[in-house]
């Protein structure tokens, strides 16, 4: 492996040299300063030439999560058919224009000098040449301390090996534990903000869900392997977690994602500003809908005492009025008697005087009574 990488740690170890001459212009050339700035700088150079690629990342990003309703609906209909359905996918892929593997490109294109710099580091450990880096430089690296830690000393070194470096395990474990919390925090909080700034809460994705989970995996794994990196990767690794937390707070600022939470706060600043121009249609509705808002009465609330009150005064009130119908009702059936009773006995007249009559408000023949059935007494 030390073979097919050997081109780049001939790479990693000039750039770091480089940079070393020139902080020993201001550092001592054996100091922790020297060379600790000598590693975040190699990081800032990396970051930047990789910006194009985390472009590309955001908007790989953004067209994945535009997608996945259309890959959701490909995934249902072609269930069972595994074939067609990767067919479909990368017919949709050349259709849009997306390449699934963008957003890990920044990620891939830094691992060999990630792996570079490990091993550079590694061979400083072991007091073996490696690169440009030769004896003189080897030993000043060796002597270089970040807060007590040297930068080759891990966090499950030996005591032995730690002392043959120069420093003592409880200043090599501090600095250590520190570096990979801060290590995880920065990752945690970049992705946290990914997920709650940057995303379009009105669209439920896969792709949403895996985001979370990430959000929670990775600084686990940081917190795992950051036990066997050595001082000078936690650097590395620390320094480019606290670039892309800033570039990626520069990106959502600056062009979040439509319909994502810091798109809303970007069109409020705008507004703010006098510098978005809305449709009249727009804002009058906006207008309307606030009117109707403030001029809408709330109920004033009531105790129970004041509730009953007025339940009891509400129901005396339906009495009465039930009451008044009736009385009206009887009266007009009273001045409507006499006539129904002359109607009656008019008729009765014509048929002859029949034995009884009928009254309109019993209806029971008057006369002799109705003679009781046998069976009652």
């Amino acid at each position: 492996m030390d073979t097919i990488l050997s081109p780049l740690y001939i790479a990693v170890s000039w750039i770091i040299v480089q940079f070393h001459s020139f902080y020993s212009l201001i550092f001592d050339k054996d100091s922790g300063a020297a060379w600790g700035l000598s590693i975040v700088s190699l990081v800032v150079l990396i970051r930047i030439c990789l910006i194009p690629l985390f472009v590309k990342q955001i908007k790989s990003t953004r067209n994945m999560q535009a997608l996945q309703p259309k890959m959701k609906a490909i995934q249902e209909r072609y269930k069972s058919d595994k074939q067609r359905q990767s067919e479909e996918m990368m017919k949709l892929y050349k259709e849009t224009g997306t390449n699934p593997l963008s957003s890990c490109l920044p990620i891939l294109a830094q691992s060999p000098f990630f792996i570079s710099l490990y091993q550079v580091l590694n061979h400083i450990a072991q007091n073996k040449v490696v690169g440009v880096i030769d004896q003189p430089l080897l030993e000043s690296a060796q002597k270089a301390h970040i807060f007590g830690a040297p930068l080759a000393a891990k966090f499950m070194d030996s005591a032995e090996k730690i002392q043959s470096l120069g420093a003592s395990v409880v200043d090599v474990r501090v600095v250590t534990v520190i570096m990979i919390v801060l290590m995880s925090a920065s990752q945690f909080y970049t992705q946290r903000q990914l997920m709650t700034k940057n995303v379009d809460l009105t669209v439920k994705t896969p792709f949403m869900q895996q985001q979370k989970m990430l959000m929670y995996v990775f600084p686990i794994m940081f917190a795992v392997f950051g036990i066997n990196f050595p001082v000078g990767v936690l650097v590395y690794w620390l320094t480019t977690n606290v670039w892309t937390m800033g570039q990626q707070m520069f990106i959502i600022r600056r062009n979040p994602t439509p319909g994502s939470k810091a798109f809303e706060e970007r069109q409020e600043r705008l507004r703010a500003a006098g510098k978005l121009v809305e449709d009249p249609a727009e804002i009058a509705a906006k207008q309307a809908v606030e009117e109707a808002r403030q001029n809408r009465q709330q109920p004033k609330r009531q105790t129970k005492s004041k509730r009953q009150t007025g339940g009891a005064a509400a129901g005396g009130a339906q009495a009465r009025t039930r009451a008044g119908s009736a009385s009206g009702g009887s009266g007009q059936g009273a001045a409507k008697k006499p006539s129904l009773e002359k109607k009656d006995a008019q008729e009765d007249k014509g048929k002859g005087g029949a034995s009884g009559s009928r009254t309109t408000k019993s209806g029971q023949r008057k006369g002799q009574p109705r003679p009781k059935h046998p069976t009652k007494k």
